[in-house]
């Protein structure tokens, strides 16, 4: 039994690297953007892809994981905090900065996903949504179980990305249609949610304007990790308003570093087929198409569009 969820511990390095870096400052605080954008994309081609799943799991190891990941950016915002009191901002915090976003992307955010799925107002409801609030993101639950469950892989759906278009482009559009369909869903909590956010952003700047910069430079790396992940997750798949959804209408990935960091993510089909079951208990689907990397290579080829495009594609025709 141990061995199932031991790997998954992995995913807890980040935000442990990130804290401990922050403390001992300096140089040490680029540790996270070297380990998420420099050592992990080698490794997870090293390890490789794993179709084993174990989908009937017992959770009660995988439920504090993933709580765990979902309070780590509170104490990163705290840690990070005091070290700009002492520092102010150089361009080792600025590492920092970009470190504690890659963190609260990479695993704050992934938790929140999964925890946001939980009965609303529960602990883990709740755990979810301090850690958007973290990442200026409170519509985010909102917009994704109303929004994107609902419409995943069509035109309307503003988090899935048509043939063609570059994570630029998507990121630049996806954000204010994200806020659009959750107030459209959800009026009354997504201004509410809106305010509370501007509320705080403005007591941060009473605190000093170096905190609201950082701050803000965090949530936006945070986001752009979310947006890049909803980027590849339908890119290029499409269905009709009256077509039923299917395996086929989302990419998955088997390696094993980004499964085992992300909670699952790269398993999405079968997160989609049944949005309400828990991470550790979704499986694989032969007829989902493959990405041609794990997350962490994705990464870097959707900074590229020309070569992301033509990959992806040469991936989906494979898989047909």
């Amino acid at each position: 039994m141990t061995e199932r969820w031991v790997p998954h511990l992995l995913g807890l390095a980040t935000p442990s690297i990130t804290v401990v870096s922050l403390y001992f400052g300096g140089f040490w605080m680029a540790s996270t953007t070297v380990l998420l954008l420099g050592v992990y994309p080698f490794l997870e081609v090293i390890l490789g892809r794993s179709s084993t799943t174990n989908p009937l799991q017992e959770g009660r190891a995988h439920n504090l994981i993933a709580h765990t990941h979902a309070l780590f950016p509170i104490l990163l915002l705290i840690v990070l905090f005091w070290r700009i009191s002492i520092d102010g901002l150089t361009t080792y915090t600025l590492f920092g900065i970009l470190s504690v976003g890659l963190s609260n992307g990479a695993s704050g955010i992934v938790a929140a996903h999964e925890l946001g799925h939980r009965r609303p107002r529960s602990f883990s409801w709740w755990c979810a949504r301090l850690t958007l609030f973290s990442v200026l993101y409170l519509h985010f639950t909102t917009e994704h179980n109303h929004t994107h469950h609902k419409h995943w892989a069509r035109k309307v759906d503003p988090t899935s990305s048509p043939w063609g278009r570059s994570v630029y482009i998507h990121f630049a559009q996806t954000i204010p249609r994200q806020i659009k369909g959750a107030y459209n869903a959800r009026p009354v909590d997504t201004r509410n949610s809106l305010l509370i956010e501007a509320i705080f952003l403005l007591a941060l700047f009473a605190s000093g304007p170096a905190f609201l910069l950082a701050f803000l430079g965090q949530a936006f790396v945070a986001i752009y990790l979310l947006e890049f992940v909803n980027f590849i997750q339908h890119h290029g798949l499409n269905r009709g308003m009256d077509e039923r959804a299917n395996a086929s209408h989302a990419w998955e990935s088997r390696h094993r570093l980004s499964r085992w960091t992300l909670l699952e993510l790269p398993l999405h089909p079968s997160h989609h087929l049944k949005s309400s079951t828990p991470y550790h208990r979704l499986t694989v689907h032969d007829e989902s198409p493959q990405l041609p990397a794990g997350y962490y290579g994705m990464f870097w080829l959707a900074l590229l569009p020309p070569i992301f495009g033509m990959m992806m594609q040469k991936q989906h025709d494979a898989s047909a």
